[in-house]
């Protein structure tokens, strides 16, 4: 028999190549989708002509009253702010509602200069605010509940030596300001205003005005201010009443089911509906205590279902890109804050309501029949009726805690060890111990960067719903690439019969300290990847309360873990190197395949590739297998590498004897 004499080396420059490949991929996908230049200032000029709007609705009464112009700065005012609109608006990509848009702005800014009635301006300019954000939706809420006593603090320091320590506009800096500070105390004035038009003049400031923005503060910070300037006109004193009225009033509820609803609310709004007396105890109340707005799993909910009902009506109105952001927005925006904590309690439905919104997306992006998608949206309704059931706060037990800690780690600790322990075992069989360093280094590494995250996350900027499934995603896919180039290297090595001796001799030239960093990313890829999953699954379920269960299943899963570790270390070392190689390359392949189809279907929720169902597949997500075309030929990609890797294998193998 004659031995193959090709050097190890080769071997591992096409790994360390394909890691190359996958890590430049990665990166430059990522970058693409968090860093489109047109989507950034897209958003950022749909809140300026929002933003400009919402000031035109409130202060046109201060220009005009009775056809006639009572002050010839704030009406000057006006016309620019409407000449602006137009501007802007024409400036934002294309899109099906546009050019209604613009229609509407233009007849707007025709209301103005005919000195219209501040009650028909200000209709305009809201009923103009609500379809702008329909056809180009953008973030319009806090990601949790401000800080109010850092609002405080922060007024204190920029804002209250011109509008007065009580936001009476009258602060030492004030003198000789035209137009003077606003009044954040004026009751007429702040009855108009949102809390997020508040926070559009706290972020860009007001053109022509001395009132400067302050974009440069964190975003949570911005809203903490803004909650704290509009408390001023809503006495403490309320607060008591605010607070029984919240309680007893299953409406008010439904009317602010999320912080969305709420902050894009105005306090006449609400007047109009209960009373100036009860919306003012109410807005006292909820402006300084925020978190009771989002208390509870089902102002997720609600707004998932808002959004879907205003996909409907975009659909319905011909706006399929609207219709289609929309839904997207329900499931990132609505759905993902909760899906840890129901798939904690009820792994079935969530899989039921995940396979229900990719069917919805489906049918808008297909240009199916008003009646098709309308069953869409009304089976997903029935659905969310379940989860809301399903997340009823009698349903937090212990055990259900325990049970969801305890399974959520085990799942996804499981991938991750495999991997993990793959490298490890093939680093001790071929004596290259003094590299270990590199694997331990990388799953260390993301144990504490998947800490940091939850840190970052939780104190400064969010994750939002697009975020995770792109981590998620890209990660997933970085780690298919690079397991399959290793699967089938691993596999090819287990046809030599004297491998031992080949080793030794050939071995100390095979791995570098480069390739030793290849092993740290590839260990720290695979283990974030799951500790940024975990971290999301374990705030939700610690959310609930059971705090001990809850650590008793993590606890539980990671001593199951531990062992299952341990055992596969010390047989690895028992098995002869072939055949180490031969079942390390299978479960290496299978890794590949789960992980690949978990990388697309991952990239499909974050709305980066559409989705056409495939009925009759069955939702395996242990397997990475989805009922999707896409996930499924992206593993049918994956084998058939794998395929085509081992036979060319045992080809090279035949050819060698």
């Amino acid at each position: 028999m004659r031995l193959s004499r090709g050097p190890v080396r080769p071997c591992m420059k096409a790994v360390e190549k394909a890691c190359r490949c996958a890590f430049v991929l990665l990166l430059s996908a990522i970058l693409s989708q968090i860093a489109p230049g047109q989507a950034i200032a897209s958003d950022t000029e749909v809140q300026t002509v929002w933003r400009l709007l919402d000031y035109v609705a409130v202060d046109y009464a201060g220009a005009v009253s009775r056809g006639r112009v009572t002050s010839e700065a704030e009406y000057a005012e006006m016309v620019e702010f409407a000449a602006q609109v137009e501007t802007r608006l024409e400036a934002l990509p294309d899109k099906s509602g546009k050019a209604d848009l613009v229609r509407r702005t233009r007849a707007l800014r025709a209301a103005i200069t005919a000195k219209a009635a501040p009650a028909e301006v200000a209709a305009r300019s809201k009923a103009l605010a609500s379809a702008l954000l329909a056809s180009y939706p953008v973030p319009l809420a806090p990601t949790a509940p401000p800080d109010i006593a850092r609002g405080a603090a922060l007024y204190a320091q920029n804002c209250a030596s011109c509008h007065g320590a009580t936001g009476g506009g009258h602060g030492p800096g004030s003198a000789g300001l035209d137009p003077p500070p606003i009044a954040f105390s004026d009751k007429v004035r702040a009855d108009q205003r949102s809390l997020f038009g508040l926070y559009q003049v706290i972020t860009q400031g007001l053109d022509g005005t001395a009132m400067a923005g302050f974009d440069s503060l964190p975003d949570q910070d911005r809203w903490a201010l803004a909650f704290y300037v509009g408390t001023f006109a809503y006495p403490a004193s309320e607060t008591g009443r605010g607070q029984r009225l919240w309680r007893d009033d299953a409406s008010l509820r439904q009317r602010y089911p999320n912080l969305a609803a709420f902050v894009g609310a105005t306090p006449a709004s609400l007047a109009a509906e209960i009373g100036s007396g009860k919306a003012d105890a109410v807005t006292a109340y909820l402006r300084r205590h925020p978190d009771a707005v989002t208390a509870g799993a089902n102002s997720s909910l609600a707004l998932t279902r808002e959004r879907l009902e205003a996909s409907l009506e975009a659909y319905a109105a011909g706006n399929r890109q609207a219709a289609t952001d929309l839904a997207l927005s329900a499931y990132l925006d609505g759905f993902e804050p909760v899906e840890p904590m129901l798939a904690a309690r009820d792994p079935e439905l969530m899989a039921r309501i995940e396979q229900a919104m990719g069917a919805l997306r489906a049918a808008i992006a297909k240009a199916r029949p008003l009646a098709e998608v309308e069953a869409a949206n009304q089976e997903l309704g029935s659905l969310f009726g379940e989860a809301e059931a399903a997340l009823a706060p009698e349903k937090a037990s212990s055990a259900s805690s325990f049970a969801g800690a305890f399974g959520v780690l085990l799942r996804e600790g499981l991938e991750a060890l495999l991997i993990v322990i793959a490298m490890i075992a093939f680093l001790r069989k071929t004596g290259r111990t003094e590299m270990l360093g590199f694997v331990h280094g990388g799953w260390v590494a993301a144990l504490a960067a998947g800490v940091a995250s939850w840190f970052i996350a939780t104190y400064f900027i969010g994750i939002s719903g697009a975020s995770r499934e792109l981590t998620e995603g890209f990660g997933s896919l970085f780690a298919a690439i690079i397991l399959l180039t290793v699967g089938i290297w691993m596999h090819g090595k287990s046809n030599a019969e004297a491998w031992q001796r080949y080793i030794k001799e050939k071995m100390a030239h095979a791995l570098s300290r480069r390739s030793g960093w290849f092993l740290f990313l590839l260990a720290f890829v695979v283990v974030y990847r799951e500790v940024f999953e975990t971290i999301l699954f374990y705030a939700a379920l610690w959310a609930q309360g059971n705090g001990l269960a809850m650590l008793g299943g993590a606890g539980a899963a990671a001593v199951l873990l531990a062992v299952l570790a341990w055992i596969m270390l010390r047989y690895s070392t028992r098995l002869p190197i072939t055949q180490f190689f031969s079942w390390s390359a299978i479960l290496i392949a299978i890794l590949a395949i789960v992980l690949a189809g978990k990388g697309v279907a991952g990239l499909q929720e974050a709305g980066i590739l559409g989705v056409v169902p495939l009925p009759g597949v069955p939702r395996i997500q242990m397997l990475g297998l989805f009922p999707t075309t896409e996930t499924v030929l992206a593993q049918l990609l994956a084998l058939a590498i794998l395929i085509a890797g081992f036979w060319l294998n045992r080809k090279t193998a035949v050819r060698a004897t």
